[in-house]
């Protein structure tokens, strides 16, 4: 079973950047496609990105287009989640999971393995 664990999360300016991590302390995170979600306060959770197992695809909400990137190394065994230009919008906990990054599907498909999630705050 796969357990995912988060970090680098932080207070940031807005239009700072920050660089969080997702790795596995259990299981191959290599072999999944991983999605980024975020909980903001008041809010519902949401998806903000995913990219498949190959990182040969990714795939944003429109709010992070243009600011955000996932990218991974399957050697490291980490995704990333670069944001740049962030804005106090952005401000949430932060959880990676495993589901499915196809672009017809993965705004309803199901993820799993949530990790305990790493705050991002926007402030000045």
């Amino acid at each position: 079973q796969l357990q995912l664990v988060e970090s680098g999360g932080g207070l940031v300016q807005p239009g700072g950047s920050l660089n969080i991590s997702c790795d596995a302390s259990r299981g191959r995170l290599s072999a999944y496609a991983i999605g980024w979600w975020r909980e903001s306060p008041g809010k519902e959770r949401e998806r903000v990105s995913c990219t498949n197992s190959y990182g040969s695809h990714s795939e944003y909400v429109d709010s992070v287009k243009g600011r955000f990137t996932i990218s991974r190394d399957n050697v490291k065994e980490v995704v990333y989640l670069q944001m740049n230009n962030l804005k106090p919008d952005d401000t949430g906990v932060y959880y990676c999971a495993a589901g499915s990054c196809y672009s017809s599907s993965w705004l309803t498909a199901p993820f799993a393995y949530f990790g305990q999630g790493t705050q991002v705050t926007v402030s000045a």
